[in-house]
Formats: structure tokens, sequence, C-alpha cells
């Protein structure tokens, strides 16, 4: 297979050569490897790129052409996505299976692809077996155009801040314990920038962890761009008495709201405008805790310091308390509070609500339900709508691309149905250029993301128990923040439009592995 993909390739550069015309292009070059870490105090292989772990940040602007080498140092395969990159009429070099043949150990590939008219905070992961609990994940900044104004003041800095939940198992090994349907259990701790925990507190953070500092001035204010790089934990991000003035979330500008914490769920991203307004008596606590957990995650909360320049003394006492810890509605509320900010341009001049979807006629209707893992051939395996996905051989591209018979189905069902639950390499038929409403019902036990690669998609709705068609009264037509991931808590739906274009549904990481992978419009 690797060698199709080369000719693909080369074709495919043919291609680019000619539509990219006019817009710069950067170039990087990657090598992936295993590098030492001691994240918890205890020595690790974790995955790095150049050395680095964190990742470097990709920062470029808008239509930018964007030219990643990678050489894969590891010992077994790797793909690279671009998580929230739309790859527009051009999904070849997203980085997953469906649409890449993985980089074998040794080899290496060159990603190329346009950042078409986007802006905002988005990263990027390995897509592959479990790596990503390894590490191998950084930033990616997608600036606006000079032409183009951004809704707020040129912040004084820009800082990437990734959250994670963090074990001192390797990845390869906690694969097999999910191959095996082995809960991963909780957390060893959540990692802040690829750091353990400041020691808060002496009984929960032994001596001797490298911690996160972040240097900041009085009175300048900051935009913090924070992603959850993590495999399966929802957190709580949170600064010390400071609020956090929400301005973009991925790729979309809002409404400007002051917070004084957000929850963020795996594979999301936000940005926020920090003000250093305080008299810096002490440093501040970062804090990064999970949420919709028992007392046993205590020691699974990440914590980071916001040094002053002028600050006298170092933090200390009791971290920031979190209100309504553990009441799902004050999560929703505040998922349902960020709106879409109508009247500022992004990518284009016209502003982003000129683009009316509320307007547009859906053509497909798709609810989805998961349920907690099912005995499936004799294995635990989760599923959508009683289906677990099965990854073909052949990525689903490359079949579609030479009309390879047999490697997928188009019968993804709208609705569950009423049979078994089977293991098959099933896939939605969407319309081309249609609309789809999507309505995905959790029934599972924990809270589930969802990412759609390849598009951003309107987030319309949610609520407490089960999706009917009257739910549709209450949808939010108008300003529905889009964004590429989000949350479905528990017994709650969530419901939410796009435009179908080549897209795929990736849950958090330790179901995605066991059967949820993606699904192809």
């Amino acid at each position: 297979m690797p060698s199709l993909s080369s000719w693909f390739f080369t074709t495919l550069l043919c291609f680019l050569d000619v539509t990219f015309a006019g817009d710069p292009f950067v170039f990087f070059d990657w090598t992936v490897s295993y590098t030492t870490a001691y994240p918890l105090g205890v020595k690790q292989k974790v995955i790095g790129i150049n050395g680095q772990f964190p990742g470097p940040i990709l920062n470029v602007t808008t239509n930018w052409n964007v030219v990643v080498n990678v050489k894969n140092n590891l010992d077994e395969p790797l793909l690279l996505t671009w998580n929230g990159i739309q790859h527009r009429k051009n999904s070849w070099q997203d980085g997953v299976t469906g649409t890449n043949c993985p980089i074998p150990a040794g080899w290496n590939w060159t990603y190329e692809f346009q950042v078409k008219d986007q802006i905002g905070s988005f990263f990027y992961f390995p897509s592959l077996n479990f790596q990503r609990a390894a590490g191998g994940y950084g930033g990616i900044i997608i600036n606006n155009r000079p032409v183009i104004p951004v809704p707020f003041g040129l912040p004084d800095g820009d800082i990437t801040i990734f959250l994670s939940d963090w074990y001192t198992r390797s990845h390869k090994d906690l694969r097999k314990d999910v191959e095996n349907g082995v809960d991963l259990g909780v957390p060893y701790g959540v990692l802040i920038n690829g750091l353990g925990p400041y020691r808060y507190d002496d009984n929960l953070v032994p001596n001797g962890i490298s911690y996160q500092i972040i240097n900041v001035e009085p009175g300048k204010t900051y935009r913090l761009r924070v992603h959850n790089v993590g495999i399966s934990t929802s957190l709580n991000f949170r600064i010390q008495n400071h609020n956090l003035l929400l301005v973009e979330t991925e790729g979309s500008y809002t409404i400007q709201q002051n917070y004084t914490n957000m929850d963020i769920h795996v594979g999301q991203s936000y940005s926020f405008l920090v003000t250093m307004d305080q008299n810096a008596s002490t440093d501040y606590y970062i804090v990064a805790s999970p949420r919709f957990v028992n007392s046993s995650w205590a020691r699974a909360t990440g914590v980071a310091i916001l040094h002053y320049s002028n600050s006298q003394g170092p933090a200390s006492g009791p971290l920031p308390s979190l209100l309504g810890e553990d009441d799902p509605s004050f999560s929703i509320n505040q998922a349902r509070s960020i709106r879409w900010n109508v009247s500022a341009g992004a990518a284009r001049p016209n502003p982003q609500g000129s683009f009316k979807y509320g307007e547009i006629t859906v053509t497909d209707v798709y609810v989805i339900l998961n349920r907690p893992p099912e005995l499936v051939n004799g294995k635990w395996r989760t599923t959508l709508n009683g289906i677990s996905y099965l990854p073909p051989s052949t990525p689903l591209k490359l079949a579609q691309q030479f009309k390879i018979l047999g490697v997928y189905k188009l019968d993804f069902p709208n609705r569950l149905m009423n049979r078994p639950p089977k293991v098959d390499t099933s896939l939605i038929n969407g319309t081309y250029r249609g609309f789809m409403e999507i309505i995905f019902q959790n029934n599972d036990t924990t809270v589930q993301t969802y990412h759609l690669d390849g598009y951003a998609f309107f987030v319309v709705g949610m609520d407490f128990g089960v999706w009917t068609e009257n739910s549709r009264s209450t949808y939010n037509k108008w300003d529905g923040v889009a964004r590429c991931t989000t949350q479905v808590l528990v017994s709650y739906f969530l419901d939410h439009s796009i435009i179908s274009y080549s897209i795929h549904l990736l849950r958090k990481l330790c179901d995605s592995y066991v059967g949820m992978d993606h699904f192809h419009i």
C-alpha cells in the first residue's frame, strides 16, 4: 500500500501546485520518536517531535500551504491528524486510517495541506494505536490575514496550554487493557504542558515533580489557547482569582463573555483573554480538575503556577473551588451560553452570521445512540446504533478512488435497529452538498465527545433525556457556535447540523480504539 499512496501523492502535488498558486508555503521537518521524560516523577518513554514533548506549534495564517515532512522513528506505524483542519476538497492529508495508509516504522511521509478559510486554535496528535496516551501532540494556531480585523484588542502575549489525563503505564500496556475490556481506572495525574502538578498538597503530590510556571507582567492581557488533548477525562480549567474572557473556540469567534471556569472536554479547544489585574501578593494556581468523578480522583488534578513578575511569594492554601462540581446541569448551561459572534469576520471579510444555517433545508437526519460496551463475537466493544466499526486494511479514500469493491458498506442506519450488535465497516451514505442533522443520544455511563474531521458543525441544542421530534422547537437557529468537537453528557442528547463533506465521527480515544472509530459520508 505505501507504493500506491506514494503514486497518488505525486499526482496530488501536481494538482496542489496549481490550486495553491499565490498563497505562501511553510515547510517543517519533524522526526517522531520516543524520548525520556518524568511527567509525574516516574521515568517514562513518551512520544516527542524533534525531541520536544509536547511537540512544536504550527503557527500559520489563513490560506497558507503547510508542508510537514514526518519521519517515523517509532517502532510501530504512525499517522498524525490535524484536529479541526478542514482540508477543503482534499481530505487525503487528514491522517486517519480512513484516508491514509500508516507511515511504517523507519519511513517518512510528507503532509501537504492548505488552511483554507480558517482561523483559530487547534491541535494535532497521533491517531493510531493509542499513541496519543504517550504524547505526540502539539498546537496549531491559524492567524487572521492582516486585512481581516480580529474582534478584540491585540493581546500582549499568546500562550498555548495542553491539558491531559495521564498514566505512568506505557501506551502499549494501556492498549492491551482496552483490547481485553479492562477499565483503565483513575489516571495517575493530569499534565499541564507535559508537566505534573505543583505540590499544593503534600499528601497528594509527591516531592520532586516538575511543574509548569507561566510568567506574566502585571496589567498585561494574554491570549490563552487551552486544549484538552487527553484520552478520556473531561476537565475543568480555572485560574485562581482571574476571569476567563472567552473569545474563540475551534475556529469560531464567540460572543465575549467572562467565565470563572470552563469545562473542556476531550478534544476541545478554547481561547481566552486573561488580564493580569491582581495585586500579586502571591503566585496564583492554574487548575485542571476532572469532572463528574468521585473522591478517588483527587490525585488526578493538574496544577500549574501563574507567576507575576512582581509576585511577593509562592501560591499556597487550597485550590480554587468549583461550584456545581457534580451537577451536570451547570455544565450544560455553561455550554449553552457559548454563542457565535455573528457580527465578526473571521477568515473572510463577511460576518460569520452571514451564513444563515437555520434557514437551510435538512436533507439527512441521523439519531445516533451509544451504549455501554457490549459483548460482540466474544469481545467487549462499543457501538453506535448497534454497530462497532471495523477499520479496513485499505483506507476508505483509496477504496473509493480506485473503485475497490467489498471494503465498506454504505448502510449505516439512521436510527438504532432492533437487532443484535455487530462488527462491520458500515458508513453513512450522506447526500453530497446536503445539510445533515445529527442527534447524539448518550446511554452510556460516561461523558462522550464527538469530533468531526473535515468540517465544523453548529451546536443547536442539548438537553437531558430522550430526543424527540418536538425537541426541534428549542433549537438555536441563529448563533449556535460552529465547532468541530462537542460533548454529550450521560443521559443527555445533543443535536447539531452540519454541511456534509467527507466527515468522520471520532469518539474519545479509549472508545474509538475498540470499535467506535469513524463513519464517513
